[in-house]
């Protein structure tokens, strides 16, 4: 596996590869690999010919007090993960080679950025777009695979790309679940043994008011508060939880088909996502 951290460098070894015909991969990460993001890199080796993962903990993303000082860095260990899995090339940049002193341009994505996360994260949502049309323009990849635990920040970089006209295309693979449903995230390195127990009942939390709504129920607001007052009770201090419609993650409707179950809460000093998608 080749490692280089400048654009210069990513650019040449990705132009050798184009002038063979080579079709070309994109798994961006922040570190602290698990085996979601292995899973991405398994995916992608069926795509593409050439499989590129980037690591950087992308400091625009994490709001005042948040943990960006602290986020886990364990970058020896992740190249041993991504050589065995066969990557390619891994592109590990300093801040300076990905945000010039004095750059003036960000990317907003207007309506999915300010809602749900973003209500809770204000900036967080245009550090991610402006991170990853940065990282697309460094890499030009035919494709690029992102996890589907963050639902909303899928549909965000979607929409970027959709409207920037980036040519790539964007695949969400399915969330990678620890046996007790508790979705892998390298935030769960933060919770402690007895918080990790109890962690499991946010995704417990989402399929119960799936099977509710696929049994009939119609009343989302009721859905959705005895959601909060469950998660409550077992010890989380609930963000939201929200019955979107999957497309573009506004309230669903009853007459809606295609829904998406999102929520975030804290348990202890550990903020935690989750999400469940079907169709009723």
């Amino acid at each position: 596996m080749q490692v280089v951290n400048t654009v210069v460098e990513l650019r040449h070894a990705i132009k050798a590869w184009r002038i063979k015909g080579e079709t070309v991969a994109f798994v961006p990460t922040m570190g602290n690999l698990h085996d979601g993001h292995l899973q991405l890199v398994r995916e992608a080796k069926k795509l593409a010919d050439r499989i590129v993962v980037s690591i950087f903990v992308n400091p625009t993303q994490f709001g005042v007090g948040e943990d960006f000082e602290s986020y886990p860095r364990t970058e020896q260990d992740d190249q041993k993960k991504l050589a065995i899995e066969d990557t390619d090339l891994l592109f590990l940049p300093a801040v300076a080679d990905i945000y010039t002193p004095d750059a003036k341009t960000t990317v907003t994505v207007s309506g999915l950025s300010d809602k749900y996360c973003g209500a809770s994260r204000p900036g967080h949502f245009s550090g991610v777009a402006t991170v990853v049309c940065k990282l697309f323009n460094c890499v030009q990849p035919d494709i690029a695979l992102f996890g589907l635990k963050d639902f909303q920040q899928l549909a965000v970089i979607k929409t970027m790309a959709r409207d920037l006209h980036i040519p790539v295309e964007i695949l969400g693979v399915d969330t990678v679940r620890e046996p007790s449903g508790l979705a892998m995230s390298s935030r769960n390195g933060y919770l402690t043994v007895k918080e990790k127990a109890v962690a499991a009942k946010l995704f417990y939390s989402l399929c119960v008011a799936r099977d509710a709504i696929l049994a009939g129920v119609q009343d989302y607001n009721a859905v959705e508060q005895q959601a909060l007052l469950s998660l409550t009770q077992a010890g989380f201090v609930p963000d939201y939880f929200s019955v979107c419609r999957s497309s573009d993650l506004a309230k669903a409707a009853p007459d809606d088909r295609e829904l998406v179950l999102l929520v975030a809460a804290k348990l202890g000093k550990t903020r935690l996502i989750d999400n469940i998608y079907f169709s009723r």
